[in-house]
């Protein structure tokens, strides 16, 4: 039996949890993506496939990829949903575990 690495568990773990998460309407899905250096967060209504607000640690306001660096994600995504008028979404953490930069 062959060993799946790290990142390939991860995929199999979201694809699992997504089964179950659904974004669309009043509560669109907030999904995270964390990589080594940076870290990426967006709205996305499910319903019509489009990206309502994004942000990331590349922004320019932000800079860094480390826990103060996600805490800043969030709320540089909060005030860019607030814009488009999103209250409430579904939080799609990616397979990552809910601990460190995901759950800033």
């Amino acid at each position: 039996m062959a060993t799946k690495t790290r990142s390939k568990l991860r995929v199999v773990r979201h694809e699992r949890i997504r089964k179950h998460l659904s974004g669309a309407g009043e509560r669109p899905r907030l999904a995270v993506f964390r990589s080594l250096k940076h870290i990426y967060a967006q709205i996305i209504d499910d319903a019509t496939g489009t990206t309502l607000a994004s942000a990331s640690s590349q922004d320019k306001e932000i800079g860094s990829g480390n826990r103060d660096g996600a805490k800043q994600v969030g709320e540089l995504l909060a005030k860019r949903a607030a814009e488009k008028g999103v209250k409430q979404v579904v939080f799609d953490r990616g397979g990552f575990r809910y601990h460190g930069r995901v759950a800033s």
